[in-house]
Protein backbone atom coordinates (compact mmCIF):
# COMPACT_ATOMS: atom_id res chain seq x y z
CA UNK A 1 0.00 0.00 0.00
CA UNK A 2 1.21 3.45 -0.76
CA UNK A 3 1.92 5.47 2.29
CA UNK A 4 1.85 9.01 1.16
CA UNK A 5 4.06 10.26 4.43
CA UNK A 6 7.08 8.08 3.66
CA UNK A 7 7.12 10.06 0.16
CA UNK A 8 6.87 13.19 1.89
CA UNK A 9 9.44 12.85 3.75
CA UNK A 10 11.39 11.60 1.21
CA UNK A 11 10.80 14.56 -0.64
CA UNK A 12 11.92 16.87 2.31
CA UNK A 13 15.42 15.32 2.31
CA UNK A 14 16.12 16.15 -1.43
CA UNK A 15 14.75 19.38 -0.25
CA UNK A 16 17.24 19.64 2.46
CA UNK A 17 20.15 18.37 0.26
CA UNK A 18 19.92 20.64 -2.32
CA UNK A 19 19.57 23.55 0.23
CA UNK A 20 22.89 22.14 1.85
CA UNK A 21 24.66 21.85 -1.88
CA UNK A 22 23.47 26.03 -2.69
CA UNK A 23 25.29 26.49 0.31
CA UNK A 24 28.37 24.38 -0.25
CA UNK A 25 28.27 25.66 -4.03
CA UNK A 26 27.87 29.42 -3.54
CA UNK A 27 24.93 29.51 -5.82
CA UNK A 28 23.06 32.72 -4.79
CA UNK A 29 26.61 34.54 -5.35
CA UNK A 30 27.39 32.88 -8.18
CA UNK A 31 23.94 33.72 -9.59
CA UNK A 32 24.23 37.24 -8.60
CA UNK A 33 27.24 37.48 -10.30
CA UNK A 34 26.15 36.12 -13.34
CA UNK A 35 23.01 38.83 -13.82
CA UNK A 36 25.52 41.67 -12.96
CA UNK A 37 27.84 40.53 -15.46
CA UNK A 38 25.01 39.96 -18.08
CA UNK A 39 24.24 44.04 -16.98
CA UNK A 40 27.97 44.87 -17.62
CA UNK A 41 28.16 43.24 -21.51
CA UNK A 42 24.88 44.94 -22.41
CA UNK A 43 26.07 48.40 -21.49
CA UNK A 44 30.07 47.50 -23.26
CA UNK A 45 28.12 46.52 -26.39
CA UNK A 46 26.21 49.59 -27.05
CA UNK A 47 29.69 51.27 -26.52
CA UNK A 48 31.38 48.41 -28.85
CA UNK A 49 34.01 47.56 -26.09
CA UNK A 50 34.19 44.07 -27.70
CA UNK A 51 37.57 42.92 -26.48
CA UNK A 52 36.27 43.72 -23.05
CA UNK A 53 33.11 41.89 -24.00
CA UNK A 54 34.49 38.60 -24.69
CA UNK A 55 36.59 38.50 -21.67
CA UNK A 56 33.61 38.69 -19.66
CA UNK A 57 31.64 36.09 -21.69
CA UNK A 58 34.58 33.82 -20.30
CA UNK A 59 34.26 34.61 -16.87
CA UNK A 60 30.05 33.83 -17.52
CA UNK A 61 30.77 30.54 -19.00
CA UNK A 62 33.44 29.34 -16.14
CA UNK A 63 30.86 30.63 -13.37
CA UNK A 64 27.62 28.92 -15.26
CA UNK A 65 29.61 25.81 -15.99
CA UNK A 66 30.05 25.56 -12.20
CA UNK A 67 26.25 26.07 -11.02
CA UNK A 68 24.89 24.36 -13.85
CA UNK A 69 24.81 20.43 -12.05
CA UNK A 70 22.75 22.09 -8.81
CA UNK A 71 20.33 23.87 -11.65
CA UNK A 72 19.64 20.76 -13.86
CA UNK A 73 19.25 18.94 -10.02
CA UNK A 74 16.86 21.96 -9.46
CA UNK A 75 14.92 21.02 -12.62
CA UNK A 76 14.15 17.36 -11.46
CA UNK A 77 13.00 18.70 -8.07
CA UNK A 78 10.81 21.44 -9.54
CA UNK A 79 9.11 18.71 -11.64
CA UNK A 80 8.97 16.36 -8.54
CA UNK A 81 6.84 19.05 -6.56
CA UNK A 82 4.68 19.19 -9.83
CA UNK A 83 3.85 15.98 -9.94
CA UNK A 84 3.24 15.90 -6.13
CA UNK A 85 1.04 18.95 -6.19
CA UNK A 86 -1.10 16.75 -9.08
CA UNK A 87 -1.44 13.62 -7.30
CA UNK A 88 -2.71 15.50 -4.10
CA UNK A 89 -5.41 17.06 -6.53
CA UNK A 90 -6.31 13.70 -7.90
CA UNK A 91 -4.84 10.50 -6.05
CA UNK A 92 -3.99 8.98 -8.85
CA UNK A 93 -1.73 6.41 -7.75
CA UNK A 94 -0.47 5.57 -11.42
CA UNK A 95 0.92 9.29 -10.74
CA UNK A 96 3.78 7.45 -7.84
CA UNK A 97 5.54 5.80 -10.53
CA UNK A 98 6.55 8.91 -12.36
CA UNK A 99 7.13 10.93 -8.74
CA UNK A 100 9.63 7.89 -7.74
CA UNK A 101 11.33 7.54 -11.13
CA UNK A 102 11.87 11.57 -10.99
CA UNK A 103 13.16 10.56 -6.89
CA UNK A 104 15.67 8.23 -8.28
CA UNK A 105 16.90 10.21 -10.68
CA UNK A 106 17.15 12.94 -8.37
CA UNK A 107 18.64 11.09 -5.80
CA UNK A 108 21.67 9.53 -7.98
CA UNK A 109 22.76 13.04 -9.53
CA UNK A 110 22.77 14.74 -5.75
CA UNK A 111 24.73 12.24 -4.36
CA UNK A 112 27.41 12.33 -7.51
CA UNK A 113 27.39 16.47 -6.79
CA UNK A 114 28.07 15.89 -3.11
CA UNK A 115 31.08 14.19 -3.72
CA UNK A 116 33.02 16.67 -5.93
CA UNK A 117 31.53 19.25 -3.64
CA UNK A 118 34.18 17.42 -1.22
CA UNK A 119 37.38 18.31 -3.66
CA UNK A 120 38.34 21.34 -2.12
CA UNK A 121 41.86 20.58 -2.19
CA UNK A 122 44.09 22.41 -4.36
CA UNK A 123 45.26 20.31 -6.76
CA UNK A 124 42.27 18.03 -6.56
CA UNK A 125 41.29 18.34 -10.15
CA UNK A 126 44.86 17.49 -11.31
CA UNK A 127 46.33 13.98 -12.46
CA UNK A 128 48.46 12.20 -9.74
CA UNK A 129 51.30 9.27 -8.88
CA UNK A 130 51.03 6.60 -6.89
CA UNK A 131 54.04 5.18 -5.14
CA UNK A 132 53.50 1.80 -3.61
CA UNK A 133 56.64 0.95 -1.37
CA UNK A 134 56.77 -2.71 0.71
CA UNK A 135 57.79 -2.96 3.70
CA UNK A 136 60.33 -5.18 5.81
CA UNK A 137 59.22 -8.32 5.28
CA UNK A 138 60.47 -9.89 2.00
CA UNK A 139 58.53 -12.10 -0.14
CA UNK A 140 55.65 -11.30 1.97
CA UNK A 141 55.69 -7.61 1.93
CA UNK A 142 56.23 -7.76 -1.91
CA UNK A 143 53.62 -9.64 -2.75
CA UNK A 144 51.35 -7.64 -0.95
CA UNK A 145 52.50 -4.97 -2.88
CA UNK A 146 51.59 -6.86 -6.32
CA UNK A 147 47.71 -7.24 -4.96
CA UNK A 148 47.70 -3.50 -3.84
CA UNK A 149 49.16 -2.31 -7.30
CA UNK A 150 45.99 -4.82 -9.07
CA UNK A 151 43.74 -3.14 -6.62
CA UNK A 152 44.60 0.58 -7.41
CA UNK A 153 44.41 -0.49 -11.19
CA UNK A 154 41.27 -2.17 -11.20
CA UNK A 155 39.70 0.94 -9.30
CA UNK A 156 40.68 3.14 -11.62
CA UNK A 157 39.58 1.17 -14.65
CA UNK A 158 36.50 1.43 -12.81
CA UNK A 159 36.81 5.32 -12.76
CA UNK A 160 37.52 5.71 -16.51
CA UNK A 161 41.04 6.84 -15.57
CA UNK A 162 44.28 6.43 -17.63
CA UNK A 163 47.24 4.42 -15.79
CA UNK A 164 50.66 4.08 -16.52
CA UNK A 165 53.24 2.41 -14.41
CA UNK A 166 56.25 5.05 -14.59
CA UNK A 167 58.65 2.70 -12.55
CA UNK A 168 59.07 -0.54 -11.26
CA UNK A 169 61.56 -2.93 -8.95
CA UNK A 170 60.43 -6.19 -9.06
CA UNK A 171 61.09 -8.60 -6.28
CA UNK A 172 63.19 -11.85 -6.58
CA UNK A 173 60.02 -14.26 -6.23
CA UNK A 174 57.72 -12.35 -8.67
CA UNK A 175 56.47 -9.82 -6.09
CA UNK A 176 56.90 -5.72 -6.71
CA UNK A 177 59.47 -4.02 -4.15
CA UNK A 178 58.01 -0.99 -4.93
CA UNK A 179 56.24 0.79 -8.06
CA UNK A 180 55.26 4.56 -9.43
CA UNK A 181 51.69 4.58 -11.12
CA UNK A 182 50.96 7.71 -13.03
CA UNK A 183 46.72 7.84 -12.87
CA UNK A 184 45.34 10.16 -15.55
CA UNK A 185 41.66 11.35 -15.19
CA UNK A 186 39.05 14.12 -14.14
CA UNK A 187 39.72 14.81 -10.01
CA UNK A 188 42.16 12.02 -9.91
CA UNK A 189 44.31 13.08 -7.43
CA UNK A 190 40.87 14.06 -5.14
CA UNK A 191 39.94 10.46 -5.86
CA UNK A 192 43.21 8.60 -4.64
CA UNK A 193 44.17 10.98 -2.07
CA UNK A 194 42.90 9.33 1.20
CA UNK A 195 44.64 6.15 0.39
CA UNK A 196 47.79 7.61 1.38
CA UNK A 197 49.33 5.63 4.39
CA UNK A 198 50.23 2.08 5.01
CA UNK A 199 48.23 -0.69 4.31
CA UNK A 200 48.77 -3.70 6.88
CA UNK A 201 47.80 -7.38 5.62
CA UNK A 202 47.36 -10.06 8.02
CA UNK A 203 47.02 -13.73 6.41
CA UNK A 204 48.17 -17.75 6.55
CA UNK A 205 51.35 -16.61 4.26
CA UNK A 206 51.49 -19.16 0.59
CA UNK A 207 55.42 -18.73 1.23
CA UNK A 208 55.41 -20.57 4.65
CA UNK A 209 55.41 -24.01 4.41
CA UNK A 210 54.41 -24.67 7.90
CA UNK A 211 51.16 -22.08 6.75
CA UNK A 212 51.96 -19.70 9.92
CA UNK A 213 49.86 -16.47 10.11
CA UNK A 214 52.20 -13.10 8.91
CA UNK A 215 51.66 -9.77 9.31
CA UNK A 216 53.09 -7.07 5.68
CA UNK A 217 53.16 -3.75 5.13
CA UNK A 218 52.91 -1.52 2.33
CA UNK A 219 52.85 1.98 1.78
CA UNK A 220 50.92 4.16 0.05
CA UNK A 221 51.37 7.39 -1.31
CA UNK A 222 49.77 9.77 -3.75
CA UNK A 223 50.69 12.90 -4.49
CA UNK A 224 49.52 15.43 -7.63
CA UNK A 225 50.98 15.93 -11.10
CA UNK A 226 52.20 19.51 -11.08
CA UNK A 227 52.26 21.52 -14.64
CA UNK A 228 55.83 21.39 -15.73
CA UNK A 229 54.60 24.54 -18.46
CA UNK A 230 55.10 27.75 -16.10
CA UNK A 231 52.94 30.30 -17.73
CA UNK A 232 54.38 33.79 -17.34
CA UNK A 233 51.72 36.29 -17.88
CA UNK A 234 52.45 39.73 -17.29
CA UNK A 235 50.14 42.28 -17.08
CA UNK A 236 50.78 45.66 -18.18
CA UNK A 237 49.51 47.48 -15.52
CA UNK A 238 51.54 45.79 -13.00
CA UNK A 239 54.98 47.08 -14.87
CA UNK A 240 56.41 50.73 -13.80
CA UNK A 241 58.28 51.37 -16.92
CA UNK A 242 60.76 54.15 -16.40
CA UNK A 243 63.01 55.74 -19.30
CA UNK A 244 66.39 57.67 -18.59
CA UNK A 245 69.70 58.65 -20.46
CA UNK A 246 72.41 55.95 -20.88
CA UNK A 247 74.92 56.03 -18.58
CA UNK A 248 78.78 55.68 -19.78
CA UNK A 249 81.01 56.69 -23.03
CA UNK A 250 78.92 56.70 -26.03
CA UNK A 251 79.04 60.26 -27.49
CA UNK A 252 75.57 62.67 -28.54
CA UNK A 253 73.47 60.06 -28.22
CA UNK A 254 74.23 58.72 -24.84
CA UNK A 255 74.14 62.18 -24.04
CA UNK A 256 70.71 63.49 -25.59
CA UNK A 257 68.46 60.63 -25.69
CA UNK A 258 66.28 58.59 -23.12
CA UNK A 259 66.90 55.03 -24.92
CA UNK A 260 67.71 53.34 -21.46
CA UNK A 261 64.82 51.17 -20.11
CA UNK A 262 64.34 50.39 -16.22
CA UNK A 263 61.01 47.62 -15.95
CA UNK A 264 59.68 47.04 -12.18
CA UNK A 265 57.21 44.68 -11.71
CA UNK A 266 55.36 45.93 -8.86
CA UNK A 267 54.01 42.73 -7.23
CA UNK A 268 57.25 41.24 -6.66
CA UNK A 269 59.68 43.87 -6.94
CA UNK A 270 61.50 42.60 -9.21
CA UNK A 271 63.89 44.94 -11.25
CA UNK A 272 65.51 44.78 -14.47
CA UNK A 273 67.07 46.93 -16.58
CA UNK A 274 68.72 47.92 -20.24
CA UNK A 275 70.67 50.75 -21.86
CA UNK A 276 72.65 48.46 -24.48
CA UNK A 277 70.84 49.81 -27.57
CA UNK A 278 70.34 53.02 -29.37
CA UNK A 279 66.21 52.10 -29.42
CA UNK A 280 64.48 52.03 -26.56
CA UNK A 281 61.79 49.69 -28.02
CA UNK A 282 64.38 47.18 -28.00
CA UNK A 283 66.23 47.69 -24.56
CA UNK A 284 62.18 47.48 -23.43
CA UNK A 285 61.94 44.34 -25.21
CA UNK A 286 65.28 42.48 -24.17
CA UNK A 287 64.65 44.16 -19.96
CA UNK A 288 61.13 42.57 -20.42
CA UNK A 289 63.15 39.19 -21.63
CA UNK A 290 64.77 39.68 -18.72
CA UNK A 291 62.07 40.11 -16.26
CA UNK A 292 60.14 36.99 -17.92
CA UNK A 293 63.17 35.15 -17.00
CA UNK A 294 63.59 36.47 -13.76
CA UNK A 295 59.78 35.21 -12.94
CA UNK A 296 59.66 31.89 -14.01
CA UNK A 297 62.99 31.34 -11.90
CA UNK A 298 60.74 32.22 -9.27
CA UNK A 299 57.78 30.18 -10.36
CA UNK A 300 59.99 26.76 -10.72
CA UNK A 301 61.23 27.64 -6.49
CA UNK A 302 57.86 27.78 -6.06
CA UNK A 303 56.89 24.50 -7.65
CA UNK A 304 60.13 22.95 -6.42
CA UNK A 305 59.37 24.11 -2.32
CA UNK A 306 55.53 22.39 -3.27
CA UNK A 307 56.81 19.12 -4.33
CA UNK A 308 59.08 19.72 -1.28
CA UNK A 309 55.99 20.02 1.35
CA UNK A 310 54.44 17.77 -0.14
CA UNK A 311 56.61 14.62 0.21
CA UNK A 312 56.99 15.67 3.99
CA UNK A 313 53.62 14.19 4.23
CA UNK A 314 55.75 10.48 3.66
CA UNK A 315 54.75 8.37 6.53
CA UNK A 316 57.38 5.86 7.75
CA UNK A 317 56.40 2.08 7.15
CA UNK A 318 55.16 1.22 10.49
CA UNK A 319 52.13 0.03 12.51
CA UNK A 320 51.58 3.54 13.96
CA UNK A 321 50.60 5.03 11.01
CA UNK A 322 48.11 2.33 8.97
CA UNK A 323 44.85 3.36 7.84
CA UNK A 324 43.43 0.10 7.10
CA UNK A 325 44.05 -3.65 8.10
CA UNK A 326 43.34 -6.70 5.77
CA UNK A 327 42.68 -9.51 7.30
CA UNK A 328 42.36 -11.81 5.17
CA UNK A 329 41.47 -15.47 7.16
CA UNK A 330 38.62 -13.46 9.20
CA UNK A 331 37.13 -12.27 6.18
CA UNK A 332 37.63 -8.52 7.44
CA UNK A 333 38.91 -5.54 6.02
CA UNK A 334 38.87 -2.47 8.49
CA UNK A 335 39.24 1.14 7.89
CA UNK A 336 41.12 2.74 10.92
CA UNK A 337 39.88 6.25 10.53
CA UNK A 338 36.16 5.37 9.32
CA UNK A 339 35.52 2.53 11.15
CA UNK A 340 33.76 0.97 8.42
CA UNK A 341 34.27 -3.05 8.47
CA UNK A 342 33.58 -5.04 5.35
CA UNK A 343 33.87 -8.65 4.53
CA UNK A 344 33.15 -8.77 1.08
CA UNK A 345 37.15 -9.59 0.89
CA UNK A 346 37.09 -10.34 -2.87
CA UNK A 347 34.98 -7.16 -3.91
CA UNK A 348 37.62 -5.18 -2.14
CA UNK A 349 41.08 -6.35 -3.91
CA UNK A 350 39.47 -6.17 -6.88
CA UNK A 351 38.60 -2.41 -6.56
CA UNK A 352 35.51 -1.72 -4.69
CA UNK A 353 36.71 0.70 -2.62
CA UNK A 354 34.47 3.77 -3.57
CA UNK A 355 32.62 3.48 0.37
CA UNK A 356 36.02 4.07 1.70
CA UNK A 357 37.66 6.81 0.23
CA UNK A 358 33.98 8.65 -0.40
CA UNK A 359 33.54 8.11 3.14
CA UNK A 360 36.92 9.02 4.07
CA UNK A 361 36.23 12.62 1.80
CA UNK A 362 32.88 13.24 3.95
CA UNK A 363 34.98 12.75 7.17
CA UNK A 364 37.24 15.48 5.87
CA UNK A 365 40.48 13.25 5.37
Amino acid sequence: MFDQIILQKKIQKIRNKITVLKRNLDFFNKKKKIKYINKQIKNLILHKNYEIVSALYKKKNILSQKIYKIQKIIKIFQEIEYWMHIFNEEKDLSIIQEINMQYLKIKKKIKKLEIYTMFKNKYDKNNCYMDIQSGSGGVESQDWTKILLKMYLKYSYSKNFKTKIITESIGETGGIKSVTLKIKGNFAFGWFRTETGIHRLVRKSPFDTSNKRHTSFSSIFVYPELKKDILIDIKPENLRIDVYRASGAGGQHVNRTESAVRITHIPTGIVTQCQNDRSQHKNKNTAIKQLKAKLYNMEIKKKNLEKENINKNKLDIRWGNQIRSYILDDSRIKDIRTNIERNDIFNVLNGDLNQFIETNLKMGF
